[in-house]
């Protein structure tokens, strides 16, 4: 399981997603988050699912890779889904039982609600984690936030703690597997037993994990100083960043799926949220 983690990783390419000026990516994926929030029946999140497969064949992605990365959410997904059903009431009750209740509408929005679950995870990643590098999405967040130095806001602080934070995403997983296996092979056992076990078997992989990470957070800081980081103060940039002709285009039809999934939810039949 946690090898299916690919939050943070980036996937090098030469595609047109890959070669999108940092910012734009930004914006365009708040745009993406917001049509998701958006669309207001199945119709509309259907739209957004295929829009999201062709992003994920335009950036030349692993599908595999990609669905790999939602194995993490299927507990989530699955845990919400059920409380949906029995949340939502209707008008067509499909099964009763003492106080217990399931209504056609209601395995509709549990559908529905999984649907967007699983949209909004797999676009943002595309459009953000797998075709940004690290270094790259720093610049652009710090850069994207500029104004707000004007308010004594610590912007380039905020920019770098978000990047190490999700640059270290895989080496957490990478440590805490390595952990697990030097476990099991003294003995100790994750997968069987009841849930209060396998929770108690745990126990003992945090305190390495916690001691590594703490001893991996003062290497960096040593490094840091060794090479005379001294935060935003007199810092350039190597790399300029530009807009293009290309980063409008993208901007465009992000734009123009926005504006679809809303008439489609509007003007189209189905459930609704």
């Amino acid at each position: 399981m946690l090898k299916d983690v690919t939050l943070g990783q980036y996937l090098p390419g030469n595609t047109l997603l890959h070669k999108t000026d940092p910012r734009m990516k930004l914006i365009i994926t708040v745009l993406f988050i917001v049509s998701v929030f958006v669309a207001s029946n199945l119709y509309a999140l259907l739209a957004l699912l295929a829009f999201s497969v062709i992003l994920i064949f335009v950036s030349k992605l692993s599908p595999k890779i990609v669905f790999r990365g939602l194995k993490p959410i299927i507990f989530i997904v699955i845990f919400t889904s059920v409380v949906s059903i029995f949340w939502k009431k209707g008008e067509n009750l499909l099964f009763s039982f003492w106080k217990i209740e399931i209504y056609e509408e209601g395995i509709m929005y549990a559908l529905m609600i999984a649907l967007r679950i699983i949209v909004l995870i797999m676009g943002t990643n595309v459009l953000l984690s797998y075709t940004t590098s690290p270094i790259a999405l720093t610049d652009g967040l710090e850069q994207l936030l500029s104004p707000l130095k004007k308010i004594k806001i610590p912007v380039h602080d905020f920019s770098m703690i978000m990047t190490i934070a999700l640059r270290f995403i895989p080496t957490l997983i990478e440590e805490t597997d390595r952990i697990m296996s030097a476990q099991r092979s003294r003995g100790a056992d994750f997968s069987t037993g009841s849930l209060i076990k396998r929770a108690k078997a745990l126990i003992p992989i945090f305190i390495p994990l916690f001691a590594s990470l703490i001893r991996r957070a003062d290497e960096l800081a040593v490094a840091m100083e060794c090479r005379c980081y001294v935060g935003d103060n007199g810092r350039t940039s190597m790399n300029k960043l530009k807009y293009s002709a290309r980063d409008f285009i993208v901007l465009f039809v992000m734009i123009a799926v926005g504006v679809g999934v809303f008439f489609i939810g509007k003007y189209t039949g189905g459930p609704k949220f």
